[in-house]
């Protein structure tokens, strides 16, 4: 029988994983799936207080799931926003549509977790640019981003 092998297990300190802010919100990819050898990705996000997130949407090759950390955090699900506070967990499933944004006064900050581990953070160092860069894209250039990255918007 051979014994596990020590040096598998991977640490990342802070600074393996900076901040990209994006105005009011910031995220930290804190396991892209780069380190991950595609097995997950994992993402802390924090909104700032009344400021939007993600429209309803889905994708079609990977899932996602929150945790939301502190703040509350509402999400699009079942076809409704609702609250979710520190401690609440939600699973998107791959077709499940969702969407997140901040409607209280207060900062929240939650954790979103995707698997597959695809390369996710290619489409939130591409949005934080836009927002920084104040850049507005057509809705046929927005709807190429999206289909690059896997993501299928839909009405609310």
């Amino acid at each position: 029988m051979s014994h596990p092998d020590p040096e598998l297990v991977q640490v990342r300190s802070l600074a393996d994983h900076p901040v990209v802010d994006a105005g009011t919100n910031a995220l930290r990819m804190v396991a892209p799936g780069a380190v991950t050898a595609g097995r997950f990705g994992l993402v802390e996000y924090r909104l700032g207080p009344r400021a939007s997130g993600a429209a309803p949407h889905y994708h079609q090759t990977f899932s996602e799931s929150f945790y939301v950390l502190s703040g509350e955090v509402t999400l699009y699900a079942a076809g409704r926003w609702q609250p979710y506070r520190p401690g609440d967990f939600a699973l998107a499933p791959e077709f499940g549509v969702h969407g997140f944004r901040n409607d209280s006064d207060e900062p929240a900050s939650f954790l979103i977790l995707f698997t597959p581990g695809i390369a996710r953070e290619r489409f939130f160092a591409e949005m934080a640019e836009m927002r920084r860069s104040g850049r507005r894209p057509g809705p046929e250039e927005m709807t190429a981003f999206y289909a690059r990255h896997d993501q299928v918007m839909v009405e609310e």
